[in-house]
């Protein structure tokens, strides 16, 4: 994939989580997608996702930053949501924050194979 298909694209796949369109999720997500090193497969992958979703329930990805070098995709995503309960191990329980999170990712076959991401937890302390 050239530089502007590869960003199309994920932004496509931004849009299907957004939709919460988990039947889709593998047009996007290679079956053997890692995430933090770990071998999730696209199964576990999506378990992650729903498991965000259910305790987010206002989730939204929202592209701040975003780098398409192929394979290869940096982005920073932005998100002001309201988990309710605990995120991170931190008691929001309700409450509003703003965070961002850096994610690379790695495609293999035109599908995200490995994902690395770093959510910024000082700023949702700083905000509780």
């Amino acid at each position: 994939m050239t530089k502007v298909d590869l960003a199309d694209f994920y932004r496509s796949y931004i849009a299907c989580l957004n939709r919460q369109d988990w039947p889709a999720l593998g047009q996007f997500v290679h079956d053997d997608v890692s995430h933090n090193a770990k071998a999730l497969g696209l199964a576990g992958y999506r378990a992650m996702l729903e498991k965000d979703f259910r305790d987010i329930p206002d989730l939204g990805f929202n592209i701040e930053l975003l780098i398409s070098d192929p394979p290869r995709i940096a982005c920073r995503l932005t998100f002001d949501c309201t988990p309710a309960g605990t995120f991170l191990g931190l008691g929001v329980n309700g409450k509003r924050v703003s965070f961002c999170e850096n994610v690379f990712y790695e495609f293999r076959d035109q599908k995200i194979w490995q994902v690395w991401s770093v959510i910024d937890k000082a700023a949702i302390e700083a905000q509780l």
